[in-house]
């Protein structure tokens, strides 16, 4: 199934809705679409295996965009968007990316793209000038290219070393652009996302990360509406439920967090008796919201456990969420295994260690053979660096990961990157970046820090650190809370136990809120 036979036998049916607005794509407006973006690559001399970046809001033309990358057999990167010029010219670069789609909404930061990377090319929607991407795309041919050959995305995603990484299968894709996708029989199967053109889907998250993008893709695979919101507003979500007849969903823990949080009245004005499916992933829910959840709505909620790298995927129903609370679910793709961190064998049930998955799809890590190395398993397996364990009905449990990476908000934040900034401010002698418990975001980003001069420690240095880190680093890593100590907790061979920094924050979140969204303290030295 693929949207190009949709486009071909319905025509006028609804590919993509936006909410609120209401603006509607058919099938075969979006064919027309993708089917000039790959006409303009292959003019401009893009070729299968060529990449292309898209750095766009929630915006109509971003599925298109991504249909013709598909088709004409390119390697799409999607950017985030609240990345700096200098994290989006790294990927850009390290991705071979030839083309760069964009909008006037980036222009200062595309004014610097221009001038790091004069050689790349770009078109711009609500431009005007001669690279205005809508007026371009108009020049050009509806037709199928000649040469249609299935493409595929690379998401990049921040590895233990801070700088991001570029997820992409090991072996190509079957070139028929309409081959079968494991996805879709994963959605439609264990999922229960209907696979006969009615799948009204509502998509709250941004395109540019790896489950809205995909699972949206999937959805048009299927022949269903995608309803995209421009950006998540908790209330507009039921709005959109009620007014496009929802009937399935995908969500992170924050959004149902806020929804939560919306006055009873609010919650109850809506009418979402369409709503049949809701999945959500991408961090840890906390139990008592996950309740709340299947109280309000049902038990329609369903949960996985999976990454961008695609080598594993769990589900839990909420029945079976219910029977073993706290659990992601058992595997519907991929096989599991639990493994000693140290020695690499694998472990009974019941024992925490290390999660492996043996991977149906494998993938690597491009342009970083070491980095892909470091997270295979002499067997083959591959993990994503989180802790956890297998009950005796074999759910899975996490209870860590590895790499104390912070989930905040559902999106993946690298402690390091941030650690390694900071340490070069002149102010600093050392640094940890923690995770926090955070009742709207998951977690909280937080930096403890020793300065070179104790007596410097207050707002005016906090303020000078975060406007440092703020030159060099996205809004959305910035530290949400800075601390100051006179020592931090690391063993005499120079290891940082953050450990016992991240207990003593999770014990401190138990015991009372953190009143302010920013909070700047000095403290004195815990070990």
């Amino acid at each position: 199934m693929h949207p190009i036979q949709h486009a071909a036998t319905r025509p006028d049916h609804p590919a993509i809705i936006m909410a609120p607005s209401g603006d509607t794509m058919t099938y075969a407006e979006l064919d027309k679409v993708a089917n000039r973006f790959a006409q303009w690559l292959r003019a401009n001399d893009l070729k299968p295996g060529h990449t292309v970046g898209i750095l766009l809001e929630n915006r109509m033309e971003y599925l298109p965009l991504a249909w013709g990358s598909q088709r004409s057999g390119t390697v799409l990167v999607p950017i985030s968007t609240h990345l700096t010029a200098e994290e989006t010219a790294y990927i850009l670069t390290d991705s071979g990316a030839k083309v760069l789609v964009s909008s006037a909404r980036f222009a200062p930061l595309l004014m610097q793209l221009r001038e790091a990377l004069p050689d790349l090319r770009v078109l711009v929607f609500d431009d005007g000038g001669e690279h205005d991407a809508a007026a371009v795309l108009a020049a050009q041919s509806a037709e199928p290219i000649a040469d249609q050959q299935a493409g595929y995305d690379m998401l990049y995603s921040s590895g233990t070393t801070g700088r991001p990484k570029g997820i992409k299968p090991a072996a190509p894709p079957d070139p028929d652009p309409m081959a079968a996708n494991p996805l879709v029989m994963l959605v439609a199967g264990g999922f229960r996302f209907p696979a006969d053109g009615t799948c009204v889907y509502l998509s709250p998250g941004p395109l540019y990360h790896a489950a809205p993008l995909r699972w949206a893709m999937t959805v048009h695979r299927l022949g269903g509406t995608v309803v995209v919101m421009e950006r998540f507003d908790p209330e507009g979500a039921l709005q959109a439920i009620e007014r496009h007849r929802v009937n399935s969903s995908q969500w992170v823990p924050t959004h149902f967090v806020r929804m939560l949080k919306l006055p009873e009245e609010v919650r109850s004005r809506y009418d979402l008796s369409s709503h049949q499916r809701a999945v959500h992933a991408a961090a840890p829910c906390p139990p008592d919201v996950k309740r709340a959840m299947i109280d309000w709505w049902g038990p329609i909620i369903f949960e996985y456990y999976a990454g961008s790298e695609g080598n594993g995927l769990t589900l839990a129903t909420s029945e079976e969420w219910l029977e073993h609370p706290g659990t992601v679910g058992r595997p519907i793709y991929g096989a599991l295994h639990i493994c000693d961190p140290d020695s690499g064998a694998e472990l009974p049930r019941g024992e925490t260690g290390l999660v492996y998955w043996d991977a149906p799809q494998p993938f690597e890590y491009h342009n970083d053979p070491a980095k892909t190395a470091e997270v295979t398993h002499p067997r083959g397996w591959t993990t994503l660096g989180d802790i956890g364990y297998l009950d005796e009905d074999g759910f899975l449990y996490l209870t860590d990961r590895a790499s104390h990476m912070i989930i905040s908000g559902g999106v993946n934040i690298y402690p390091q990157e941030i650690e390694n900034l900071l340490v070069t401010h002149p102010a600093v002698a050392d640094v940890a970046v923690i995770g926090a418990p955070d009742a709207e975001m998951g977690e909280r980003v937080i930096a403890v820090v020793q300065l070179t001069d104790p007596a410097a420690a207050g707002e005016a240095m906090a303020q000078d650190l975060l406007s440092f880190m703020a030159l060099h680093l996205s809004r959305i890593k910035l530290p949400r809370q800075i601390d100051f100590r006179p020592e931090l907790p690391r063993e005499a061979n120079g290891k940082l136990y953050k450990r016992k920094l991240r207990d003593e924050y999770a014990q401190r979140a138990t015991q009372s809120p953190i009143e302010t969204p920013r909070a700047f303290r000095t403290l004195s030295s815990q070990k």
